[in-house]
Formats: C-alpha cells, structure tokens, sequence
C-alpha cells in the first residue's frame, strides 16, 4: 500500500475521533469557543516539539517567515477557528453524522472559494456537482419536509451553521496553501510543519486572550478537562500533520476522494458511540453530498 494511502486513512480516522472529542467536551460543560480553544492550545506544544525535532534531525534552519506568509497564514488561521466553531456549534443542532456531512460542505465551497481567490473557472460538470451537494443539504435539513418554503430551508440555523463552517474550511484551506507556497525550502515537511507550528500558535494565543476578556472561567475550565482535551489537541496535530503528509506525496484530489472514508467513520461512530440513530432522508442527504463531492473531484481530474 502506498504511502499517501496509508496517511490518508490515518487523517480521516485522526479527524473523526478529533470531532467525537469536540463534541463530548462540548457536552461536558465547555463552551463553543473552549472546546475549540482546546483543540488549539493542546496541539501547539506537540507540534512544537515533532515539527522542532525533524528541523534539527534534517540539520535544517528554521526558515524565513515574510509578510505574504504571515497575511495568508492568519486569514488561514481565523478561517480555521471560525470554522470548528461553526462544527461544534452545530453539534447541539445535529446529530454527529449529519454534522461532519455538512462540515464536508468544504470540498465544494473550495471550489467556489477558489475560483473568486485564484480566479479558477467551474465547468458545467462542476456546477453539476455543487447542484447535487446542494440537494444533499437541503435533505439533511431540519426543514426538509415537503411543503415547506425554499428560502426558509436555506435560513434553517443547522443549514447555516453546516454551510459556514464549509465556507471558513475553504477559506482555511487556500489560506494554508497560499502560506506554505512562500516558505523557500524544497522539502514539502518542513514547509507544511513550519506552517502548521506558526498558524497553531497564533490560534491559541489569540482565542486565549479572546475567553480572558469575553468568557471568564472557562480557560479554567478548558484546564480543569485537560484530561480528555489532551487527546482532543494530539489527535487534531496528528491528523493535520496527516492531511500535509499526503497532499505532499499524491495529488490533492485523489487525497480527498479517499478522504471521504471519513464520512464512514462518522456514521460508525455516530450509530456506535453516541448511540443516535439516523432516518432514511439523512442518509439519502449524506448520499447525495457523497455523490457531489465525488463527482467534483472527477471533473477536477478530468
């Protein structure tokens, strides 16, 4: 089995637990923001230390960080936070299946995201895909019902918090593109670790500074379950680490098809662990964003 293979499966089961993980702490009295601010402030250290340890491994100097890298890497980093907030947020909304389907709203929106940053164009196939996606998130919605009007399913909060955190996902993921690019360094570890070192950093300061001034007690809180969010921060710098890994050794859309095992994942845990049960018309709905986001990644191949 080739590398990337193996890497890509590793990220995709990392970034499940990562998300049951959001979802326990969220439920065990964190807020919204400090079970975000958790996934952060526990993975910088270990990123610190892994990405430390290989730059002096390879004899390599820490590289030059300019201005470009530091503008794309905080849009990156703020996409990033908004974004898990959105997901965990949606969690009281959904159920966690059908909230890791919408949060995979992100492989579409990047194409849209894409096309208005990078100037990429959308083939007809492409629109095609976005339809079908769409289709998908108006089924998974609260208000699905037949009768109900067009515009209120779309002004559903679950809807708009799913679709959000797929926008802020696709702002972070340009963003994170965008800054690794202008590291000069050969090697594609070092660009990705550097970058995810700077950007998890600067998360957890700034959403520290953010709870001390607007949510007193909850950075207490975030320490006092330190217990679990320990694994909560080493999980999502595995996965991250992961995801770079693969996008380093295979092109990125054969990276995301198989990545889309992570939506196995997620109904195993959902059926599993959490004990939930999910209706026909979700299942069609995750069947359908399946369907889009696969055939997506063909017309990007094609």
């Amino acid at each position: 089995m080739d590398l990337w293979i193996t890497v890509t499966l590793f990220a995709a089961f990392f970034q499940t637990v990562r998300f049951m993980l959001h979802k326990v702490l969220n439920m065990g009295g964190l807020s919204t923001t400090g079970s975000t601010f958790a996934r952060f402030a526990f993975a910088a250290p270990g990123a610190v230390v892994i990405v430390g340890f290989y730059l002096w491994f390879r004899g390599i100097a820490p590289p030059a960080l300019g201005g470009a890298f530091w503008g794309y890497a905080m849009a990156g980093a703020l996409g990033q936070i908004l974004a898990t907030m959105c997901v965990v947020a949606l969690f009281r909304q959904r159920n966690f299946a059908v909230g890791i389907t919408f949060k995979k709203t992100e492989v579409i929106q990047t194409a849209l995201v894409a096309a208005v940053i990078l100037g990429e164009s959308i083939s007809t196939g492409g629109w095609i895909a976005i339809a079908i996606g769409l289709a998908g998130v108006l089924l998974l919605s609260d208000a699905g019902q037949i009768g109900v009007a067009f515009w209120r399913r779309l002004g559903n909060r679950a809807v708009v918090m799913g679709l959000a955190s797929g926008f802020f996902f696709a702002i972070s993921a340009v963003g994170y593109r965008a800054a690794s690019l202008q590291i000069d360094q050969t090697d594609p570890l070092v660009r990705a670790g550097v970058t995810l070192v700077c950007v998890t950093m600067a998360q957890s300061i700034a959403m520290a500074l953010w709870l001390r001034l607007r949510e007193p007690g909850q950075i207490t809180a975030v320490w006092a379950a330190r217990g679990m969010a320990v694994w909560l921060g080493l999980t999502s710098m595995a996965g991250s680490l992961c995801w770079f890994t693969a996008y380093t050794l295979q092109h990125a859309a054969y990276v995301q098809a198989l990545g889309q095992v992570e939506l196995m994942f997620s109904l195993m845990a959902s059926v599993l662990f959490f004990r939930e049960r999910l209706s026909r018309r979700e299942l069609l709905g995750i069947a359908c964003l399946t369907l889009s986001v696969l055939a997506l990644i063909l017309v990007i191949e094609g």
